[in-house]
């Protein structure tokens, strides 16, 4: 279902008659999380409905910004989509652009306390900053959909820069002290007048109050807030570690979900399967295939091979992109499909790849991407002058709907309209359970394995007498090993992928 309740952050301060001091409580109303950054104050991560603290001195001036799409370890380093302050979790810095900026400096000349909104470091959520109290009334409001509506030259993952950010000229820097407003900057005026549009902009944009004045500062979602939530599925019989950048990741039993809120206009985001995971109490460990530096929860892509989700939101026209992507090779088949706004069509890769998979692509858990094996011109399309090829045809003609090489044709990348919630499956091939039976680690017990619902009758069973006729050099205390057990070779072990029956199989 498409969020469109208006999500707030609430900042409310509250003056001290005897110190002056400034309390700033935030709360953040928005459905999913939000990092707050200060300074001073440093940062805190508020979940829907959380709230945090923040006693400022008498006579500071400081700063108060929205991070969005933060993953940080135990230590509090990690890092933001938008708004990150040099990878902390505790700001000791301003943030990174685009982020909304709530300015302050309190008791200054003639103990008035100065207050703006400031889009001179770009946007990234919508903001209202207000006082309510001491009969000083007038507020600043910035709740447009800038994200939505930022033009193609000034987007950037999750928010709007301003465009001396991406040009870094006079013209929208004012280096020299001498500029005016540009049509970028009057993008953001029209939208916002209240705030500050580039640094010269006129001073109307200040705002006072005199000193001991309370503040409401909330920061807003658009009323039509186009954010996504991605229900991530483990349809497996076996656990998934799920990554995602932004998100970070989630271990997925069978039959578990991890519900994903997204931030509108995000950008170069993926969402992919790890499976061999071990993780240590800290989040620290590795998979076998998706792994993203050692992290349960990701910071960056995962390691190929791995299956991937990719998509990026309200961009042309207020669409959403996404795609599934092979170039990364391939892990566990997945299912991706819009579940609302009218919708309909999906993307799907249920193929038995890594059953399949050309002998020189294979790798642990998965089948590689060409790329990832030769790093050659001819398949990793490094020139940008490449077509298809006989191994990337191998992945084409069993995921059709699926990237099998960066310069792929685009029918490969499908849209819904912004606001669009989706779906992310992980699933056995063409959704079928598959069961058997094993004899690779010996032998201890007799066994039967039959399938007792639905229309499947086939059963295997394995009841012969293998521990009294076991050979003798394989003969253990209570079962009969498999001969890999014993000789550790290539002959019965099958490392090198190259190897048939044996006497003893």
């Amino acid at each position: 279902m498409t969020v469109s309740t208006i999500s707030t952050f609430l900042l409310l301060a509250i003056l001290s008659c005897s110190t002056n001091a400034a309390v700033f409580t935030i709360l953040n109303n928005c459905p999913y999380t939000i990092w707050v950054g200060a300074v001073p104050g440093g940062g805190q991560q508020l979940n829907s409905g959380q709230t945090w603290t923040l006693s400022v001195p008498s006579g500071t001036s400081g700063r108060i910004w929205p991070r969005t799409n933060c993953v940080f370890d135990g230590s509090g380093r990690g890092k933001c989509q938008t708004g990150d302050c040099n990878g902390l979790l505790r700001c000791q810095n301003y943030g990174t652009p685009p982020n909304t900026l709530a300015e302050y400096a309190l008791n200054q000349v003639n103990n008035l306390d100065f207050f703006d909104m400031s889009l001179v470091d770009g946007f990234n959520v919508p903001m209202e900053f207000k006082p309510n109290s001491g009969g000083c009334t007038r507020g600043i409001l910035c709740k447009s959909d800038i994200n939505g509506q930022c033009p193609n030259e000034l987007r950037a993952p999750g928010g709007c820069n301003n465009p001396c950010t991406v040009f870094k000229t006079d013209q929208y820097c004012c280096n020299s002290g001498n500029c005016g407003p540009t049509d970028f900057s009057k993008f953001f005026k029209t939208r916002c007048p209240d705030a500050y549009s580039y640094s010269r902009d006129d001073q109307t944009s200040i705002f006072t109050c005199p000193g001991g004045t309370n503040f409401l500062l909330l920061a807003l979602l658009f009323h039509s807030t186009n954010a996504a939530v991605f229900t991530i599925r483990n349809n497996c019989p076996y656990t998934v570690w799920a990554g995602a950048v932004p998100g970070g990741g989630q271990q997925l039993g069978p039959g578990q979900t991890w519900p994903l809120t997204v931030a509108a206009g995000t950008q170069g985001a993926r969402i992919w399967p790890r499976t061999g995971c071990n993780f240590d109490g800290s989040g620290r460990g590795r998979c076998q295939t998706g792994d993203c530096n050692g992290l349960l929860q990701c910071q960056n892509y995962g390691t190929p091979p791995n299956t991937l989700a990719e998509y990026a939101l309200n961009q042309f026209q207020n669409l959403d992109f996404f795609d599934i992507s092979l170039i990364d090779g391939f892990n566990v088949p997945m299912v991706f499909r819009p579940n609302s706004g009218g919708c309909t069509r999906g993307i799907s890769c249920t193929a038995d790849i890594n059953g399949q998979c050309p002998g020189e692509l294979r790798a642990p858990g998965g089948c590689n991407n060409p790329c990832t094996v030769y790093k050659t011109d001819q398949y990793c399309c490094n020139s940008g002058n490449c077509g298809p090829t006989d191994l990337s045809r191998f992945f084409k003609t069993r995921c059709p709907d699926a990237y099998s090489y960066p310069k792929d044709d685009p029918t490969s990348t499908f849209t819904c309209p912004g606001g669009t919630n989706y779906d992310f499956a992980l699933n056995q091939y063409m959704n079928l359970d598959f069961i058997d039976i094993s004899l690779v680690d010996g032998f201890n017990v007799p066994m039967t394995f039959r399938a007792n619902s639905g229309t499947c009758s086939r059963s295997i069973s394995c009841t012969a007498n293998i521990n009294n006729q076991c050979p003798r050099e394989l003969r253990a205390p209570g079962g009969c090993n498999n001969p890999c057990t014993v000789y550790k070779s290539n002959q019965y072990c099958c490392n090198s992928g190259s190897c048939g029956p044996t006497p003893y199989s």
